[in-house]
């Protein structure tokens, strides 16, 4: 069996007050849970709204 590490980006618009590292870890979730990838993570983001990143 073939094994790939696979970069995706993913832009979404959210409400202001929702936490990003909550979202990405629902996103990774999803993602094992249809996709059955052995791991996904969030290694980091960007915040285009102007307020400073958190990680």
């Amino acid at each position: 069996m073939a094994r790939f590490d696979l970069y995706l980006k993913v832009e979404v618009d959210t409400d202001p007050r929702e936490d990003p590292q909550r979202l990405a870890a629902e996103i990774c979730r999803q993602i094992r849970k249809i996709y059955g990838v052995r791991q996904a993570e969030l290694s980091s983001w960007v915040d285009h709204s102007g307020a400073p990143e958190r990680i």
